[in-house]
């Protein structure tokens, strides 16, 4: 069991993280060896842009729009945070000449894991929830035992719903942090 909790949950989260880091150093290291580091700053519009398109999930959930599937939109959330983040670690570089960028990026590796860890936990407590109601099912229980039986489980599994009460403010001190950037930014260039 721990085995494959270990492989099913633990290591998709390294990978995806690992994979994030990777690229970003690769696309760094393209960039600075074809001369071509200056297009690092254009890639954070496209990140900024790509970041912000992942809200349209925030928006759906909530209900602000009405259209599109939650759970295509949640992928679509996922993937296409991910990669603006991917071009917001190439924007920021490995600059150390200003705090406030480098507090937006630390907020944005924090809120990359966060999501990560919230979708991988989620999942993990859903499909166990699973599992047992199964289980209880196959034994020839009643609907109203196996909820009985399972609902300490199921007040879990909402618990672990509720993973995004973290996941918000975080995302929202990275905003905050960005807009800082970018506000600052257009105030001092020349």
């Amino acid at each position: 069991m721990k085995h494959s909790l270990l492989l099913r949950y633990v290591i998709p989260f390294i990978q995806w993280y690992a994979l994030m880091i990777l690229i970003t150093i690769g696309i760094d290291f393209l960039l600075h060896h074809y001369q071509l580091a200056g297009v690092g700053r254009y890639l954070g519009y496209v990140g900024t842009f790509l970041v912000l398109l992942s809200f349209v999930y925030s928006l759906r959930k909530r209900k602000i729009i009405e259209t599109g599937s939650p759970k295509k939109l949640l992928k679509m959330h996922e993937y296409v945070a991910w990669g603006g983040s991917i071009l917001l670690l190439v924007h920021a570089g490995i600059h150390f000449n200003a705090i406030l960028p480098w507090l937006a990026v630390v907020m944005l590796l924090i809120n990359v894991a966060s999501g990560l860890i919230g979708k991988f936990l989620l999942r993990r407590s859903l499909e166990s929830l699973k599992a047992s109601r199964q289980a209880l099912t196959v034994t020839g229980l009643e609907k109203e035992a196996v909820d009985k039986k399972l609902f300490l489980d199921s007040i879990m599994v909402d618990a672990m719903k509720q993973w995004r009460t973290i996941h918000l403010p975080i995302a929202f001190i990275f905003g905050f942090f960005s807009l800082l950037h970018i506000i600052t930014v257009f105030m001092f260039s020349k």
